[in-house]
């Protein structure tokens, strides 16, 4: 089964003629797109569904805080489509299309009639692949990946994969709970990842599923014939207002991810994207939810981490005191910030690193 994709707001008849009224402007500025499968999980009786708040367009959208590149790609990018900010990972953006338009999306920029980021030019990336040898993994990312023809994907896969150094891939994608029917339905997309998948090289996908709901029987079928092919499969999601900024929710997320066999992986603070201001949830206060799902969890079910996706690298929120709240380099672009730890007086209404500006302590290990 193929779903018919919806590209207007107009289509969307459990939308009032006033709603669709007042998003004709959230439209033109951010694109909306989804499927008639997606759409089906909506509660249009509930305005707070937390799936309608992932994909239908919101007037709040239209906040002009925030920017387009808040984590600054643009800075490690080495060529068009291909970022290079930590050392043993090249980022290549691969697609510039998706199964919908998350409303929260990081990346909406390429989305944009004029945006030019997509890698177009492989040769130019491979030669740039080839030449960095302390490369290990490669992240493919968009976009969605798996928008792209299946025949187009293997062609990535069989040249990327052939590069001496080159340890895995990862792939990013939505597809499995936007449209698991583009898996159920290929059997060459589930045969070319267990082609790849081989004893000494797994595929890695990363999937970015938000909320329990969207883990459907089919969502899971398309999930497990993936696992069967042999593909590590991992979740990260970001702390969204409205979508999973509570316990229990991200808690039943993370069971039933790892009871199917996808590891919980990361849970991101939402970045601030210029659009996205009413999914973001403090810092701290998206720390204690984070904690307070942790707590009852048994081990294989709590090994994601609370990441931010900072300019400066990927920052751990390890703790929080009375008066103190500490980070630590998961990641980072610079050297100097190797596994380093920062110690900030609190802020309860700091959104991103940048909101806290009193640093009580800094410590780095010796190298």
């Amino acid at each position: 089964m193929d779903p018919k994709y919806i590209s207007s707001i107009e289509q969307i008849d459990a939308l009032s003629d006033e709603e669709k009224r007042e998003l004709v402007d959230v439209t033109k500025r951010y694109p909306f797109y989804a499927n008639e499968y997606y759409l089906n999980l909506i509660d249009w009786d509930d305005p707070k569904d937390p799936i309608r708040r992932i994909i239908i367009p919101d007037r709040e959208e239209m906040d002009t805080g925030g920017s387009l590149d808040p984590s600054d790609e643009s800075l490690y990018t080495v060529s068009k489509g291909v970022e290079h900010k930590y050392d043993p990972t090249v980022l290549i953006l691969s697609s510039g299309a998706c199964g919908g338009f998350c409303r929260f999306c990081f990346r909406k920029r390429i989305f944009h009639q004029d945006n030019t980021e997509i890698c177009l030019d492989l040769d130019r990336a491979i030669d740039y692949i080839k030449r960095h040898e302390e490369i290990e993994n490669i992240l493919l990312s968009g976009g969605d990946p798996f928008a792209l023809h299946t025949d187009i994907l293997e062609n990535l896969l069989d040249r990327l994969g052939s590069i001496g150094h080159i340890k895995y891939i990862r792939i990013g994608t939505k597809i499995p709970v936007y449209n698991p029917y583009r898996i159920l339905d290929d059997p060459e997309l589930v045969d070319m990842i267990d082609r790849f998948s081989i004893k000494e090289r797994k595929i890695h996908i990363i999937t970015n599923i938000n909320h329990p709901r969207e883990l459907t029987p089919q969502a899971m079928d398309a999930l497990n014939l993936l696992l069967q092919a042999g593909a590590v499969i991992m979740n990260q999601t970001p702390l969204l207002r409205g979508v999973n900024d509570d316990s229990g929710t991200l808690k039943e997320l993370f069971r039933k991810l790892t009871a199917i066999g996808v590891s919980p992986y990361y849970v991101f603070q939402c970045r601030p994207t210029l659009g996205n201001r009413s999914f973001i949830v403090p810092i701290e206060e998206g720390y204690s939810i984070f904690e307070g799902v942790k707590a009852d969890l048994s081990g294989p079910a709590k090994r994601a981490r609370f990441i931010m996706s900072h300019t400066r690298g990927k920052l751990e929120i390890t703790a929080l005191t009375e008066s103190k709240i500490i980070f630590k380099f998961h990641n980072a672009a610079d050297e100097d910030d190797r596994a380093r730890v920062l110690v900030f007086k609190r802020n309860p209404k700091a959104e991103w690193l940048d909101d806290y500006e009193e640093l009580i302590e800094t410590y780095k290990l010796p190298s």
